[in-house]
């Protein structure tokens, strides 16, 4: 959840010498895994109550379990009817919970977010198989804390390739996007695929501060739409979705939303076109 005390600690982080220095120590991975490790551990149990109800979250709607640590809470399995996935073939569904941000991809392979321009090449580094999606379109689905941290896949199709990347621990909120590339200096981990529906598709799950893990099940072989991909360990993070020119016709409300700097809710599984 965001509050006007958490915007004001990261405006100090991002936005003055001092709290520039304290951000280095604070995005290196060393520090996220050791918060890892705590939020593995069992006596980190004793957060899960005050984050469930923080966070506004509800548990009907989860699968029931006893959780030995805060990351079991965390990245808790929800019940299969309150995320239905869209079956057209038509339909290009959404990989999670979060919120969206459509961008279109210029014809020199670049977009911008917040003030920071975004190569295409930088996002998915060392690709063998993607093309370069000139033309295309980037969607971003940022998850915040209260989100569903499982994911998925948007269609139908076969790995072809599976790379994970280091680099530092920024947010994902906004406010660090103002003033660093945060989707190509984030640790985070790209799947291209070869999809039935829409082409060869990346996507890539990008890292944020204090996540100590990106967990994907699948690293080769075939997938189908709407089965579960991977999740994010405790913390904000995101999925950014790259998709070739014409290859899924989304509404022009999504873009122009964008634009005016709002996301869109959506939900895992739900349809992203009409």
């Amino acid at each position: 959840m965001e509050n006007k005390k958490e915007t004001k600690i990261l405006r100090f982080l991002y936005h003055t010498v001092p709290g520039r220095m304290v951000l280095k120590l604070l995005t290196a991975p060393l520090l996220s895994k050791i918060a890892g490790a705590y939020m593995d551990c069992g006596i980190s149990k004793i957060h899960i109550k005050g984050f469930i109800q923080k966070a506004g979250i509800d548990m009907s709607e989860y699968e029931k379990q006893e959780y030995k640590n805060f990351n079991e809470c965390f990245t808790r399995k929800i019940l299969k009817e309150k995320r239905p996935v869209c079956q057209e073939a038509d339909k290009l569904t959404a990989p999670c919970d979060g919120r969206l941000s459509a961008y279109h991809i210029g014809e020199d392979s670049t977009f911008e977010i917040k003030r920071s321009r975004y190569r295409v090449s930088d996002l998915i580094e060392g690709s063998e198989t993607a093309p370069d999606y000139c033309g295309g379109v980037c969607l971003v689905f940022r998850l915040c804390v209260d989100n569903y941290h499982r994911y998925g896949y948007i269609d139908d199709g076969v790995i072809l390739e599976n790379r994970a990347l280091k680099g530092r621990l920024h947010t994902v909120r906004p406010i660090a996007m103002e003033r660093y590339p945060v989707f190509v200096q984030n640790s985070r981990e790209y799947t291209v695929m070869e999809t039935e529906h829409f082409g060869r598709i990346a996507q890539i799950e990008v890292g944020a501060m204090m996540i100590g893990k990106i967990v994907n099940h699948k690293h080769s072989g075939a997938v189908k739409r709407g089965e579960e991909k991977g999740m994010f360990l405790y913390g904000g993070s995101t999925i950014v979705v790259l998709l070739e020119k014409d290859r899924a016709v989304l509404p022009r409300q999504l873009f122009e939303t964008t634009q005016k700097g709002m996301e869109t809710p959506v939900k895992y599984g739900q349809a992203l076109n009409p």
